[in-house]
């Protein structure tokens, strides 16, 4: 049977695209322009954060995170504790780097980090960095604790919203907890960009950092006061402005055309976030009790990209994704279950078993966020 619920869906419609056509009539600037600060601003305001840089990629906004807090100096050491549920792009911009990482079983509430194994391992490696994943759109639900163990051990966190955009927790949304937070606007997310990343912090020196290290290094979009402090730092001719580089950097800039169609998303976020919350609710209703769900209480806002669920064994999820298929449904297994068991872990640091990522990894199926038929 042809596939009639698609896993993922697009958010750009058909309004978006006779817009898009529209402006692209008036002959605009396309690369990044003066829509991209625009976006950047109207982002930021949206999620209450001081600043935010729109970038190429989800994984891309996790590369600048690791690589601005590298060259910043805000680190006591290459130690970072990483999840073992999450999506490998959460992870390699560390291996990338040098950093060492080390692995944290996932919790049975969210999949999120484990808190109490996290300080386990916080009292053996005190790291100078903690990544975590809000997963697929469910907030964590011990980030309190989480919060709590960052006061008292001294990390920097850095918070991994790729796939949670417009979930919040008692009020405060997912994204707005992390020293830096990455974003993803890829197709099928709760908005998208075609493709594009966000990183949002409210430190003025990483920003600064991220904003040279997205495009080659150069001081040209930094604000002014702190591209004249680095002229006076460096003593550079200023007469080179704008193509003076001041750090080895990337091209990871996204478009203006992207940051039209985000300007159009970001309007629709709250009846988005309206949708996949009561998609979510639906299927918790029907399915839990037959299979174990990620838990949430009701002062959060799940805003999920898929819903995520355990059968009984991988023989049951095996037989349960053929029957979704043969009926039009379309799934998959869950992505990418224990990271700890892919050949880009294992090769390195040998294999990470944990009992409940463990699970995820065997027995885990995603089923549509946002389930519509599309024929």
């Amino acid at each position: 049977m042809a596939i009639t619920y698609h896993l993922a869906e697009d958010t750009i419609d058909e309004k978006d695209i006779a817009a898009l056509v529209d402006w692209l009539q008036t002959s605009p600037r396309l690369t990044k322009g003066p829509l991209t600060p625009i976006f950047e601003e109207k982002w930021s305001a949206w999620w209450g954060r001081k600043h935010s840089v729109f970038c190429n990629s989800g994984s891309s906004a996790n590369l600048l995170m690791f690589y601005a807090l590298l060259l910043s100096g805000k680190l006591k050491n290459k130690k970072v504790i990483v999840p073992s549920a999450g999506w490998p792009t959460t992870i390699t911009p560390a291996i990338q780097f040098g950093f060492e990482p080390i692995m944290c079983e996932a919790d049975k509430d969210t999949f999120a980090l484990d808190v109490n194994y996290l300080e386990q391992l916080l009292k053996i490696h005190n790291p100078g960095t903690v990544i975590f994943v809000q997963v697929l759109g469910v907030p964590h639900q011990h980030i309190e604790q989480l919060l709590d163990l960052k006061r008292r051990y001294s990390f920097v966190l850095l918070e991994d919203a790729c796939a949670a955009m417009g979930a919040s927790y008692h009020g405060r949304k997912v994204g707005s907890f992390g020293d830096m937070a990455s974003f993803s606007l890829y197709f099928g997310h709760q908005l998208s960009t075609i493709e594009g990343g966000v990183v949002s912090t409210d430190d003025d020196e990483l920003n600064d950092f991220l904003v040279m290290l997205r495009s080659h290094g150069w001081g040209k979009d930094l604000p002014v006061a702190s591209h004249e402090a680095l002229l006076k730092k460096h003593h550079v001719d200023n007469t080179h402005n704008p193509f003076i580089f001041y750090e080895p950097g990337f091209n990871l800039r996204a478009t203006d055309l992207q940051a039209f169609i985000g300007l159009r998303q970001l309007d629709k976020m709250e009846w988005l976030i309206t949708r996949r919350h009561e998609n979510h609710l639906l299927y918790k209703k029907f399915l839990e009790g037959t299979f174990v769900t990620q838990t949430f209480d009701a002062a959060t806002t799940v805003c999920s990209i898929h819903f995520c669920a355990l059968a009984r064994d991988a023989t049951e999820r095996d037989g349960i994704a053929s029957a979704l298929h043969d009926n039009g449904v379309e799934t998959r297994l869950y992505t990418a279950g224990n990271l700890g068991l892919h050949p880009f872990w294992t090769n390195r640091y040998g294999v990470a078993h944990f009992p409940w990522a463990d699970q995820l990894y065997q027995r885990g199926f995603f089923l549509p966020g946002k389930a519509f038929s599309r024929t």
